[in-house]
């Protein structure tokens, strides 16, 4: 299966991250497109003297990286795409891949009315190929190891050129670099972009076998997208905008007072189990997710002894439209709280704890310091007690995350939460690239990986399948999926109620892809069956590769 995905924005570091799981990982073909935020690259060859500013003062990233070629630049107005296909291990196979991506851009543009070619020793696709002015209007530069490749195209649809004039562009002084605008061509990013996908799809998958997916393109990127004003004044339009910009239907959304199906009522059983663990949170002044999300699990999984303690504090940073908790400003981390998690497992007896915390954004390190340090006292007091930790993105910073990883959790989860399509309008501060690439980054760090997903919000069966497929590619080794259940009227409607038997055909599906265990069901959520689902991936040889 060829796999394409458009990312939107991502920064070159998680980009490549991204890429390097799939390659590592994945077992099928993927194309990658998006945008990056202004970055100068140097190829395995380049000369540093090539890039002629300081970046950090024009405002740039400057990344080594092991591609080929020189020195290149990315930024917005650029169609980036990387092609993380197999490639035959063959005399001659790389100019040949690089060939067929140089093809397919030269296809793109003679359907934009662009004449353009190869120029002699100069990879890359031209313009005025026998003029006197030969022009660059898309760099290539790739990356093949094991049989499959990395890194891909950049295409100049219509960025900023004065970026060009801060490098030598591929190390070539004494030729241009031009774009499909400063050629004349008035062309959107998505139409140049579903042209190259068109023409990528008939190379890379001539069987036909394919699949796309885009994040939803952002607010100001579509004629239609517009009543940005209407948003600051009507309470709640911001989301109802951002959720048709994502296609979803909402005249087709469940009625706020509709009665929620028999498979989701839930019966309260708060038995001395239940009282006693409420007890023991409340003794030490503990927040727990079960209570501030409003899990319907609260009273199966606290009767069983089991709950999630919530750390640095009980108010977000950020505002998910699916979401119960509390986005006031939030309070300093407490210092104590590790040791009080702790305290609390330890009066608990708990053989497995799970850990998360809300969005800190106001924190430099995003709050990872708070999970390390809680972990770390639970292995102090209670040293044969698992732990599975739920973060984050930490802003998608390497060190923060690796400071996570390095307290060693049983279980490091990070939730994709919906398909590529929602995520603007269910998380808008988070991204589908990102969250990807924590989770290539756990797994490199050698953990067992979870993320999950909640239904009922808008997307499609085969959306759900792409996303599952990607999880899977990038390592991840349990993932849970649960029927999205409305908090308040503020939050985002329900599309519809998926029944069990859809639920318990996801979990085949996963279960063919490869992960270790799916839990799937109405009721699922992050950390139902956490203890089991962890035994399961455990006794799977292969979680760990």
């Amino acid at each position: 299966m060829f796999r394409v995905r458009w990312l939107g924005r991502v920064r070159y570091a998680e980009a490549h991250a991204l890429q390097r799981a799939l390659h590592d990982r994945g077992r099928d073909d993927h194309l990658l497109v998006l945008e990056h935020p202004h970055v100068f690259t140097l190829g395995a060859h380049a000369e540093r003297a090539h890039v002629l500013v300081d970046p950090g003062v024009v405002g740039a990233d400057l990344v080594s990286t092991d591609r080929g070629g020189d020195v290149t630049y990315h930024g917005p107005g650029q169609l980036v795409a990387y092609p993380i296909v197999n490639v035959p291990t063959a005399p001659r196979s790389v100019p040949c891949h690089v060939h067929g991506i140089e093809q397919v851009v030269i296809d793109t543009l003679a359907e934009l009315g662009v004449q353009a070619g190869r120029l002699a020793r100069y990879p890359g696709v031209w313009v005025d190929v026998d003029g006197p002015a030969p022009r660059k209007i898309c760099a290539i530069g790739v990356r093949v190891t094991r049989g499959r490749s990395m890194h891909g195209l950049a295409l100049n649809v219509d960025p900023d050129m004065a970026w060009f004039d801060r490098i030598v562009p591929c190390g070539i002084a004494d030729k241009g670099v031009t774009s499909l605008a400063g050629e004349g061509v008035e062309a959107s990013m998505r139409e140049v972009l579903d042209i190259l996908v068109r023409h990528a799809v008939q190379r890379w998958a001539p069987d036909g076998l394919f699949e796309r997916q885009d994040v939803a393109w952002a607010a100001g990127s579509d004629p239609a997208a517009g009543a940005r004003s209407l948003a600051e004044r009507v309470p709640g339009e911001r989301l109802r905008i951002r959720l048709r910009q994502s296609g979803v239907d909402l005249d087709a959304a469940v009625p706020g007072n509709t009665r929620k199906p028999p498979w989701l009522r839930v019966p309260v059983r708060m038995g001395d189990e239940f009282l006693g663990l409420r007890r023991t949170v409340r003794d030490n002044h503990l927040v727990t997710v079960c209570e501030e999300a409003g899990c319907p699990n609260i009273f199966e999984c606290w009767a069983e002894g089991t709950a999630t303690f919530m750390i640095n504090g009980e108010r977000c940073t950020r505002s998910c439209g699916f979401c119960l908790v509390d986005t006031r400003h939030p309070e300093p981390p407490d210092p104590d709280e590790p040791d009080r998690v702790a305290r609390a497992v330890e009066q608990l007896g708990l053989a497995y704890a799970v850990v998360t915390a809300v969005a800190r954004d106001d924190l430099p390190d995003g709050g990872a310091a708070g999970y390390a340090a809680t972990i770390r006292a639970i292995r102090r007091r209670c040293p044969t007690t698992a732990v599975e930790v739920l973060i984050p993105d930490c802003k998608g910073d390497p060190g923060s995350l690796a400071e996570v990883f390095d307290a060693g959790p049983d279980v490091l989860n990070h939730n994709l939460e919906t398909v590529a399509r929602l995520q603007r309008a269910v998380r808008p501060s988070a991204g589908y690239a990102r969250s990807l690439t924590v989770l290539a980054r756990a797994k490199d760090a050698g953990l067992v990986t979870k993320s999950g997903m909640i239904l009922g919000m808008g997307e499609r069966v085969d959306e759900v399948v792409g996303a599952l497929a990607d999880l899977r590619a990038v390592g991840v080794d349990i993932v849970t999926l649960g029927q999205y259940l409305r908090p308040t009227a503020a939050h985002l409607p329900v599309a519809r109620w998926l029944r069990p038997e859809e639920f318990e055909s996801l979990r085949v599906v996963g279960e063919e892809m490869g992960f270790a265990h799916v839990e799937s069901s109405p009721l699922t959520r992050s950390s139902y069956h956490a203890r089991g689902a962890a035994a399961a991936a455990a006794g799977n040889p292969g979680v760990r590769a």
